[in-house]
């Protein structure tokens, strides 16, 4: 006897095809970039923080001290597990792109809707030899970007996105 097929569990509004795209990760190396962000202001604030203590001696400072240090390694944590939760996705009219790790997003760029297409990178970026593409659109909200590329990988992104665009935007 043949009874009825088992339900599928739903498919998570952040993930709809599972198995026709193709994620590209980051690379790795924006991991460290990040990390050195935060070394930086901590480094700033924890100075600040410790001499506070030193000169004042009062112990709320020393419990700030220490709550500072213990959300630095936390957020060094969430980081690494941030840099690994991005990708992106190039399908035939529109470029996929997720990321997050308690709010999950999942921005779905049409490439006819797209104005123009940015490439950027800061110092610690070029340091690292990373580059960020930042796409724009119409609509502010949907703008979206995709850090933590190779300079070579940012500019064949943003020259496929550019034709791609002008190929769908000669259609409207």
């Amino acid at each position: 006897m043949n009874g009825p097929e088992p339900a599928q569990p739903p498919v998570s509004a952040l993930e709809p095809w599972p198995d026709t795209v193709r994620w590209q990760p980051i690379s790795r190396d924006l991991i460290w970039v990040e990390l050195l962000r935060l070394a930086m202001g901590l480094a700033v604030l924890l100075v600040g923080l410790g001499v506070g203590w030193a000169l004042s001696g009062h112990r709320l400072v020393g419990v700030a001290f220490g709550v500072v240090l213990l959300l630095g390694l936390w957020r060094a944590v969430a980081i690494v597990r941030a840099v690994h939760a991005w990708g992106y996705a190039e399908r035939e009219n529109d470029l996929l792109v997720r990321h997050g790790l308690l709010v999950r997003r999942l921005s779905i760029v049409p490439y006819s809707r797209m104005q123009f297409v940015d490439v950027s990178a800061g110092p610690l970026e070029r340091a690292f030899g990373l580059a960020t593409v930042q796409l724009h659109t119409a609509a502010a909200a949907s703008d979206a970007r995709v850090p933590g590329l190779r300079p070579a990988e940012a500019s064949r992104l943003r020259d496929r996105l550019t034709a791609l665009g002008e190929d769908r935007a000669e259609g409207l």
